[in-house]
């Protein structure tokens, strides 16, 4: 399984997801290895163990499989492998899509001692390191023994092709996002492309949501029945009384929490923000999280003149996320496009009634939830104050959602995963 970020180290619910699918798989009696660009102090579990790419070459086996492969000629390698070299992004996107001027590993041992740099981050170097990653998967496709190959999100589809490609293993790939989501109709095209071959390469397509999966057939041309929709979970073993924390009694606080970027609607959120304040100055504001948009959304509540009533925290992690849901009256995600969205799982373990685009596949699964278009601040504000306002009703929505989620959960996950790999098993 080719993963890009593992709990602790986690920007979003990519690492949350790959988590709780990967404890649903073992739970389920499949046995897992986690490749990860990095280790970054994760040693793994009893139940799986965890590869980073930048440790292959200290592996032993993986250096036989390097050494041995070294010593094949340009021309064995390319009749028989599809090994390609690191020199630069294009010539590696070359590669993949044409199959073209495959060499031997030498000139990669020769100028990297064998290593591979990864920091499994998401800056300037990023496809650099998606590119590097899929030398990666090609070297674990001839050293492993597997049944098959389940990559998570474009950054782990060269990856995951690649292993394909050297092992001849089935390859299942996991879309939690696409590119449409994440950039609305001005896509990055590299991204598109990328994700696009990885679909086409791919025995088997999970989608996190059957509305990801129309993005998947209408956007990229993929049959219908190569996709199958799994749900994503939420791990419910957190508890409000754990914190020894209770909501306070009067002022209510209303959370926006996630990436404050273009996807997740935080602009929504603000002017839903200034109606309800109008109506209602009782209320505190809460956006937690950071992204492009940030500097935007504080000067837009400097405008409106509710800075003393909106706070923003930046990014949470650990135990600071938990306490956020745990003082919140109400969680609001007003995603423009939302493959899934585990948050309001989360928030809903806390006892926070939600109020969630209908733009978003947890829509999907969550019927007693309050839905609203992404679009329409009015409506938006008007829930708010229902729910700030009305303790009763806040606490019948809270009750009636968790009531959805009893049945939802990483093991039945899990086990739909497991079905799909036997269907597709070589």
């Amino acid at each position: 399984m080719f993963g890009w970020e593992f709990p602790p180290f986690i920007s979003g619910g990519l690492g949350t997801a790959s988590h709780g699918i990967a404890k649903g798989l073992v739970n389920n009696g499949v046995q897992l290895t986690f490749v990860l660009p990095t280790r970054r102090g994760l040693q793994g579990d009893d139940k799986f163990k965890i590869i980073a790419a930048d440790e292959v070459h200290k592996i032993e086996r993986y250096s036989k499989v390097i050494q041995a492969l070294s010593t094949i000629s340009k021309k064995e390698i390319k009749k028989e492998f599809t090994i390609a070299p690191y020199f630069t992004s294009e010539d590696y996107v070359e590669y993949f899509t044409t199959n073209h001027d495959v060499v031997t590993l030498k000139k990669i041992i020769k100028s990297n001692k064998g290593l591979l740099h990864f920091t499994g981050n998401y800056g300037k170097d990023l496809l650099d390191e998606v590119y590097r990653y899929g030398i990666i998967g090609e070297i674990l496709g001839f050293g492993n023994d597997f049944d098959i190959i389940h990559a998570h999100d474009w950054l782990t589809y060269y990856a995951g092709v690649a292993a394909k490609r050297s092992s001849g293993k089935p390859l299942v790939i996991h879309v939690h996002a696409t590119e449409f989501d994440r950039s609305g109709e001005h896509v990055n095209q590299t991204v598109y492309d990328i994700e696009r071959f990885g679909m086409e390469n791919a025995d088997k397509i999970i989608a996190v949501s059957y509305y990801t999966k129309n993005i998947i057939v209408s956007r990229y041309g993929i049959a219908p029945e190569k996709v199958e929709v799994v749900h994503n979970a939420v791990d419910k073993t957190r508890k409000l009384e754990a914190f020894g924390l209770k909501k306070k009694e009067g002022e209510k606080i209303v959370l926006f929490m996630g990436r404050i970027t273009m996807q997740k609607g935080p602009d929504y959120f603000v002017e839903a923000a200034y109606r309800v304040y109008r109506k209602n100055k009782n209320v505190r504001f809460v956006m937690a999280g950071t992204g492009d948009m940030l500097p935007r959304m504080i000067l837009r509540m400097a405008k409106l003149r509710m800075l003393d009533r909106f706070h923003f925290t930046g990014f949470l992690k650990g135990l600071d996320v938990e306490r956020m849901y745990a003082m919140s009256d109400v969680y609001v995600m007003p995603s423009v496009s939302e493959p899934f969205g585990i948050a309001p799982f989360e928030a809903l373990l806390y006892d926070v009634p939600i109020i969630i685009s209908k733009q978003s596949g947890i829509s999907e699964v969550l019927p007693h939830a309050l839905k609203i278009d992404f679009w329409d601040i009015n409506k938006m504000a008007e829930l708010i104050l229902l729910l700030i306002e009305n303790e009763q009703i806040a606490k019948d929505i809270a009750d009636k959602c968790k009531d959805d989620m009893k049945n939802i959960g990483w093991d039945n996950a899990g086990n739909k995963i497991k079905q799909i790999y036997e269907s597709i098993k070589s």
